[in-house]
């Protein structure tokens, strides 16, 4: 006959010593380990701290008698899952619907025959073994699952937002060109004007009345010298625009297939640049500061692309912390602010800290973070893929760490280490 291996124990549970007796060496003939408890306090006890693979129990005991101890042990989720035998003399269809209705997995009549006991235990543990197989092929092939959606998800995250942003940031490119390429022909002509003007205003000081009246009216005087604030605003608007695109196109760079040596601190500013609306002060929140504390940082073999989307979610969650905040009225006389440092450690990694002073994460919740479709921001606010997919690729795809610290009320740190 097939013997049922087991790693644990089966726990006994009688005040009768004769009963005890019989019970072990059935369980003993057939190589099994067991554990004995006298009663029902201290059978709850032992199963609570080593959780046994079967318990056999007696009905009619002091104290807490089986049913009731049956019940507790179904009530406690740390044994609710471990089947209960009950071994009685009662033989009423009653008190068997009661301990069914309560739990238990089979009866053992008293008195008991060895063959009997040995093969209702052999069944069960079987099935106890099946039941915990079957459980870890269904958690196997969720994770499976999980993880191709996240990476289906994140593969076609990447693509969209890459050809996105590099399809503006080309459209960009001709009329930013255009007006860049013509603004510094248009200052020398401006300024060749305001020459001219200077030289018929000497040639000619007193110019006929019709010519005075349009100077006048027209605040001459005022208009050349907006014209050269005008000017130089264009350019600084014109530059920024072109810092803009520059951001995009480094953004988008998905190089999916191929590890390149990188500059983070260009992923990261480029980020914060594309990011920079949601930095603004809007309405009654104030404007969010980043502090930048940038260690001197090697170029690190990475996929580009995918680090950039790193830091888009930690930094696009910062300013959602920050805000839910402000509008919670939790930053009284606080600034809101990001600090990004940077560094490399003893192990020679790179270390990426991204930091918020808003409200915080429970935690209850913070354990949780980086699951598959878990968020924590209402419905429509959050798909709850955007922290477990930049998870992936900073633990999966580049073998480097990802940790979270965060204190109720003081603020989050997002910690990225990844090996150059």
């Amino acid at each position: 006959m097939n013997k049922v291996s087991t790693n644990g124990f089966i726990l006994i549970v009688d005040d009768n010593p004769t009963n005890l007796s019989i019970l072990s060496a059935a369980l003993a003939s057939e190589g099994w380990r067991f554990r004995v408890a006298v009663d029902g306090a201290s059978a709850i006890a032992q199963a609570e701290r080593n959780q046994p693979e079967l318990i056999l129990l007696d009905v009619q005991m002091p104290g807490i008698d089986g049913f009731e101890t049956c019940r507790r042990l179904k009530a406690n989720p740390v044994t609710q899952n471990v089947p209960i035998i009950f071994t009685t003399a009662l033989a009423d269809t009653e008190s068997k619907i009661k301990g069914f209705s309560l739990g238990a997995v089979d009866y053992i009549p008293k008195p008991f025959a060895q063959e009997e006991v040995v093969a209702r235990v052999r069944v069960h543990l079987q099935l106890q073994q099946l039941t915990q197989s079957l459980e870890k092929q269904v958690r196997d092939r969720t994770d499976a699952l999980q993880k191709a959606q996240v990476q289906l998800v994140q593969q076609e995250k990447l693509s969209t937002l890459g050809e996105l942003i590099a399809g503006i940031a080309h459209e960009m490119n001709n009329p930013i060109s255009f007006i860049t390429n013509n603004i510094p022909p248009l200052q020398e002509y401006f300024d060749a004007i305001t020459e001219l003007l200077q030289l018929y205003e000497q040639a000619y000081p007193t110019p006929p009345a019709k010519i005075t009246n349009f100077i006048r009216n027209l605040d001459l005087k005022f208009v050349l010298e907006d014209i050269v604030k005008i000017l130089s605003s264009l350019q600084v608007g014109s530059e920024r625009i072109q810092h803009l695109s520059t951001s995009l196109r480094s953004f988008s760079r998905s190089d999916s297939d191929t590890k390149l040596a990188a500059d983070l601190h260009l992923g990261i500013d480029s980020t914060l640049m594309i990011l920079q609306h949601r930095l603004k002060a809007n309405g009654d929140r104030p404007g969010i500061e980043v502090m930048r504390c940038y260690g001197k940082l090697p170029h690190v073999n990475c996929y580009v692309g995918e680090m950039n989307q790193v830091f888009m979610n930690l930094l696009a969650n910062a300013i959602d912390a920050l805000d839910e905040a402000i509008t919670q009225g939790k930053m009284c006389d606080r600034i809101p602010q990001i600090h990004i440092t940077t560094d490399v450690n003893s192990q020679q990694m790179v270390v990426i800290q991204i930091a918020d002073n808003g409200i915080g994460i429970p935690e209850r919740l913070k354990q949780r973070l980086f699951e598959p479709l878990f968020t924590t921001k209402p419905v429509g606010k959050g798909t709850g893929l955007g922290l477990s997919i930049a998870h992936q690729i900073v633990v999966e795809k580049h073998n480097g760490t990802m940790e979270v610290h965060s204190q109720p009320g003081i603020g989050t740190e997002f910690a990225i280490a990844i090996p150059i």
